[in-house]
């Protein structure tokens, strides 16, 4: 079974017309199986940020995560008591 190649990078951040951007090496686009020009989707962990290839159905079903969590906010409250 192979292991994942692990990749430690710096990137540093650049301004972008009035926002903030970062340029990641070719070796990371690679490693992430993306192109100038795709999305990348950035989610909080534990261990901190993580980059994934943007896919529409995760989104879809986080989005809809993030709905069920609103609306029944006092519930999972009470839940993890």
């Amino acid at each position: 079974m192979a292991t994942a190649q692990k990749i430690a990078s710096t990137a540093k951040i650049l301004t972008v017309g009035s926002s903030a951007g970062i340029v990641l090496t070719k070796e990371v686009l690679a490693h992430l199986k993306v192109q100038k020009g795709d999305s990348v989707y950035i989610s909080d962990t534990p261990d901190g940020i993580k980059l994934t290839p943007y896919d529409p159905k995760f989104a879809a079903e986080m989005e809809a995560g993030r709905r069920v969590m609103r609306k029944r906010r006092d519930v999972l409250r009470r839940l993890a008591e």
